[in-house]
């Protein structure tokens, strides 16, 4: 898949601000801290289409980016340990989990961890969920440039695992510096808008 265009379209504080139902859409989940805002620039080749921070937890709406006026990637609020208040963090569970069980367009879920790290409960919770759910996942590990090739195949190992990945949920080494893991998440989600 050849990205030529990207433009943010809307931000939606709650559900009944998203937009219409109108293009596929594959949400991009994890933790606060996990390089969401710079795999979904490096997707897009775009710089700055997604605000990076060095501050956890700035993304605080479900952010729609329209990619070759197609599909939707879909940013949505890190979890973890945000430096936001409580109540703004509590906010954040119903409207997640609501745009991921009553979305008609959701095609799937990019389920973004950190490869450096094992996977925290969080991480376990969301896979189960989505499990539950029966929404199509892809579980993406961010930061591989920041590791040896050889500690990469190990790290990827423990994730499988912990996570307990079914043998058809696909697992990604990414680097937004290197690119690494970029055209083949673009296959699996051009697989899923199909």
């Amino acid at each position: 898949m050849n990205i030529v265009a990207a433009e943010l379209v809307k931000s939606a504080a709650e559900l009944a601000q998203c937009p219409a139902e109108r293009f596929p859409e594959v949400a991009l989940a994890g933790r606060s801290n996990v390089g969401k805002s710079s795999l979904l620039n490096c997707l897009a080749n775009r710089k700055n289409l997604a605000r990076t921070s060095k501050t956890p937890g700035r993304t605080r709406t479900i952010n729609f980016y329209l990619i070759n006026r197609r599909f939707y990637l879909v940013d949505l609020p890190g979890y973890g340990y945000a430096e936001v208040s409580r109540e703004e963090r509590e906010k954040w569970g119903p409207l997640i989990e609501g745009y991921l069980s009553q979305r008609g367009t959701l095609a799937g879920v990019v389920q973004i961890v950190d490869i450096r790290h094992p996977p925290t409960e969080m991480d376990l919770q969301l896979y189960r969920w989505l499990q539950h759910y029966r929404i199509r996942a892809a579980v993406v590990a961010t930061k591989a440039d920041k590791i040896s090739r050889g500690q990469v195949a190990r790290s990827l190992q423990v994730i499988r695992e912990a996570m307990a990945l079914e043998s058809g949920v696909p697992l990604v080494a990414f680097s937004a510096v290197t690119r690494e893991g970029r055209a083949e998440l673009l296959k699996i989600i051009a697989g899923w808008i199909s």
